[in-house]
């Protein structure tokens, strides 16, 4: 297992990462961040944290009873990637990553936040 610290600054060395934050999308707080020279991660990660629970509202309406792997917002210049932590110990708590769109590659981005939530100790 590895610490929110680690685990945070392995995200910034995925290619394009532009700001990486662990947040707790039952209070809307950033628990941990890293990057974001270009981008509030505080605002994003509260705003966030509506997308999710908007999303966890949505599925119980519809009686899906699956999880939620992660969420994909596309912009004109940017990828930003919600990554739910499915451990046990960090039920409550998603990771996210903002990637610049012409710097990343989406597939290898998604695997190594994927990797990175299964190693996190929280």
């Amino acid at each position: 297992m590895t610490n929110i610290d680690t685990v945070l600054k392995e995200a910034m060395q995925i290619d394009g990462a532009i700001g990486v934050a662990l947040v707790d999308y039952t209070s809307g707080m950033t628990l941990g961040q890293a990057g974001g020279a270009t981008l509030n991660l505080e605002v994003a990660s509260a705003g966030n944290t509506e997308v999710v629970r908007a999303k966890l509202r949505t599925m119980e309406a519809l009686g899906l009873r699956e999880g939620i792997e992660d969420i994909l917002i596309t912009l004109d210049t940017q990828y930003h990637l919600i990554r739910l932590i499915t451990d046990q110990s960090g039920i409550g708590l998603f990771l996210y990553l903002a990637l610049d769109k012409h710097r990343s590659n989406l597939a290898l981005a998604r695997r190594k936040l994927s990797n990175l939530e299964r190693t996190i100790e929280i």
